[in-house]
């Protein structure tokens, strides 16, 4: 089954960065204004989804759904849903962190409704990488990284562990009203993370 790359609208500078992560055999979605991206990421839409209020209606429609302006899903949620829809197991979202932090927010949990779903996500932007840790996954964060973050955006994460890194855990718990995994660093050839239960999410910053 094809990768499913989702574009949104938010800002990408570096764009050579963001087009080492696709396939030739990609599935791409773009969203609304993030067909703004599609000349320069290079790749044409196979499917384009929105409501228009912020980019121009395309005048062929043979790979167009679109939406009303008034719905409880933005464009960016309903891609992903029609893409679950059509069997897609592995997503990499991309355009949809910077600027308004409400689409941030939504954006992010929805690689929680992925998880979910047992499916494979990635948020990519020209600073980070960000995707949720699922429970008795071990997670290999390779040396490169400038930081990484554990952040608990759901419930009660228990049983996580950190090895390799500059502030290791065992068997340790993070609650949202006490997030004291941010900013943590390599110190081997590679960081490995696990927990026994709940979710979090892992956010690998860049150099």
């Amino acid at each position: 089954m094809k990768r499913c790359i989702i574009v949104g609208g938010a800002e990408i500078k570096n764009y050579d960065l963001i087009k080492k992560y696709f396939e030739p055999d990609d599935f791409f979605i773009y969203c609304d204004c993030g067909l703004k991206h599609e000349k320069f990421l290079g790749f044409k839409p196979d499917l384009i989804i929105g409501d228009f209020d912020s980019h121009s209606k395309p005048e062929n429609l043979s790979n167009v759904i679109v939406l009303p302006v008034v719905k409880d899903d933005t464009d960016t949620i309903f891609a992903i849903k029609e893409a679950i829809k059509r069997g897609f197991e592995d997503f990499i979202l991309t355009g949809v962190t910077g600027g308004r932090q409400d689409h941030n927010l939504g954006n992010i949990y929805a690689l929680l409704m992925l998880a979910n779903e047992n499916k494979n996500a990635l948020i990519i932007d020209d600073f980070s990488e960000i995707k949720i840790i699922k429970p008795n996954e071990k997670i290999k964060i390779q040396r490169g990284w400038k930081f990484f973050s554990l952040i608990n955006i759901v419930g009660k994460a228990r049983g996580i562990n950190i090895s390799g890194a500059k502030y290791n855990l065992n068997g340790a718990e993070i609650t949202p009203e006490f997030q004291y995994g941010i900013s943590n660093e390599i110190q081997e050839d590679y960081a490995e993370v696990s927990l026994r239960e709940g979710f979090l999410l892992l956010i690998c910053i860049r150099n």
